[in-house]
């Protein structure tokens, strides 16, 4: 319940402050899900932003065709790029440059991409409402007007924000980067953890927590992060450090073991990656 209230609270703000929530296109089949999550990432960011298409490649250096291909799935975009629009966005680096990790390992283009500015806007089609203003007047006609089409994209927002703060809980990851959000801080633990490795019924423990199946993600703290940093240290992937905090270099570590095991790329550790970790 608090998801979906904070989800309400967001579109609020976003109209209060007259942004306009872009309509965003299908991304291409066959796309990885760690360049589905990158790629909605960046499409958050632009949403957060309050600027058209048109607008973040003005103030990026990038064309429009470019981030018509990158907020499309079509194209990977470079580091520079995504840089921009994080400072744009006001957003946490660290996050986003460990799911453009994710991302750039697992790209494989699905189907055709455009070569042209006019093939790459062809292609998108205007997704995005303040292109729509400055379309020329066949285009315009050819639209719904954009308020009607306004209310009815919130309303799907809405909806669509509800069933995936129930269905899919890394919505509310890519949420706690968005200045708004409402996230535990990952605090210091006076607890000096420990990592104390054992198996037992073919699993691996680590003596700071047995759980198998609680749900830890980005800025929580305690013995469960202690365990899974534990667990991914055995594993060979560095997590920065056994400090009980689930900070910007165990959420990078935390993709990478996901990659390894062909889990679901969202950043956190529930019942699958938690089987992974211990397996």
């Amino acid at each position: 319940m608090n998801r979906i209230c904070h989800v309400f609270r967001r579109v609020r703000r976003l109209l209060n402050q007259g942004v306009v929530v872009a309509r965003w296109k299908v991304l291409p089949e066959g796309l990885d899900p760690a360049v589905v999550r990158f790629v909605a990432e960046l499409r958050r960011l632009k949403d957060e932003t309050g600027l058209s298409v048109v607008q973040v490649a003005d103030r990026t250096g990038y064309s429009e065709a470019s981030w018509q291909r990158y907020f499309g799935g079509r194209a990977l975009a470079p580091r520079e790029a995504v840089q921009k629009l994080v400072e744009l966005a006001g957003a946490e680096a660290a996050t986003v440059s460990a799911l453009q990790d994710a991302a750039q390992q697992a790209w494989r283009p699905a189907g055709p991409s455009a070569t042209t500015e006019e093939e790459a806007e062809a292609e998108q089609g205007w997704s995005d409402p303040q292109a729509l203003e400055d379309a020329p007047e066949p285009a315009r006609r050819r639209l719904p007007d954009l308020r009607t089409a306004l209310t009815s994209v919130v309303s799907a927002l809405v909806g669509a924000a509800i069933t995936l703060a129930v269905v899919q809980p890394w919505s509310t990851t890519t949420a706690s980067a968005a200045p708004a959000a409402v996230a535990k801080p990952p605090a210091k633990s006076p607890v000096a953890y420990r990592c104390t490795y054992q198996q037992s019924g073919g699993q691996w423990f680590a003596g700071n927590s047995a759980t198998v199946s609680d749900l830890v993600m980005d800025g929580d703290a305690g013995p469960e992060v202690a365990e899974i940093q534990c667990l991914l240290q055995h594993a060979g992937i560095s997590p920065g450090g056994i400090d009980g905090a689930f900070g910007p270099m165990t959420l990078h570590a935390v993709i990478q073991e996901q990659l390894a095991h062909h889990i679901d790329v969202d950043g956190q550790v529930g019942p699958q990656t938690w089987a992974a970790l211990r397996g």
